[in-house]
């Protein structure tokens, strides 16, 4: 395995990946696949989190059930969207994003106009044009999932830290991105629902950050523990596909 580190953003590194796809011969040559949310196989397997969630609620709330999404890319709520579909009782779906809010200016003003991404605490959500996207419109011109059906939230970065400070105080632990989630959800719960915000990953994962609003430090997982030390074996590349294209095609004589 190797891994590449892109000086650029998220949205530069998925452009990048659908540049290589375009490429048919040389994702034939080499036998490229993608792991994360363009490949529509990532979803199915989230959608199952969905259903195991609800299956751990008292069973008379299960129908009055609320999810709140952090939402960059947007392939969780999409898979969401998809369990619900399937049958899931899901009453609606809150999407909360960070300061790249692309969604939910687009979802009052019905123009989608992307800025240029900045960066924020919850950066694994530091995207302006989410690729799944058109899948949420897609499910919503089939009639299978209404408007209703999904909230849109922007929490700024005193709200994140807020969250996370909240979170602490309850007897949790979050991350950034389960805090922005979490921050969507207590503005729009309404009574007789039952909350459900999702995350992203152990707080360890996130140490700078969460020790930084906390004033405390976490411990990491023992498991993370025994590599956190090793030295990165990542390749630096610049964000543009001839770079890409050549790393590539030397993987492949190596």
């Amino acid at each position: 395995m190797t891994a590449l580190a892109v000086d650029g953003d998220f949205d530069q590194c998925q452009t990048l990946v659908k540049q290589v796809f375009d490429q048919q011969d040389l994702v034939q040559k080499l036998n490229i696949n993608s792991a994360n949310s363009i490949n529509i196989s990532r979803l199915f397997a989230q959608v199952c989190y969905y259903f195991e969630a609800v299956a751990q609620l008292p069973a008379d709330k299960r129908d009055q059930v609320v999810f709140a999404v952090p939402s960059g890319n947007f392939g969780n709520l999409t898979a969401g969207l998809i369990a619900k579909t399937l049958g899931l009782p899901i009453k609606r779906f809150l999407a909360a994003t960070n300061a790249n809010d692309t969604v939910p200016r687009y979802w009052r003003s019905g123009q989608w106009q992307p800025k240029k991404t900045v960066a924020t605490l919850s950066n694994a959500m530091d995207v302006s044009a989410p690729n799944n996207w058109p899948r949420v419109e897609a499910l919503l011109a089939q009639g299978v999932i209404q408007r209703s059906d999904i909230e849109t939230f922007a929490v700024d970065e005193d709200d994140t830290q807020l969250g996370v400070k909240q979170l602490a105080q309850a007897g949790y632990t979050s991350e950034p991105h389960a805090a922005v989630a979490y921050k969507a959800l207590k503005r729009s719960l309404e009574p007789g629902e039952i909350g459900v915000f999702l995350g992203t990953a152990h707080p360890a994962k996130f140490k700078e950050q969460v020790e930084n609003i906390l004033g405390t430090p976490i411990g990491l997982p023992a498991v993370l523990a025994r590599f956190a030390a090793e030295q990165s074996l990542s390749i630096d590349i610049e964000a543009n596909f001839a770079a890409l294209q050549q790393v590539l095609l030397n993987l492949e004589t190596t």
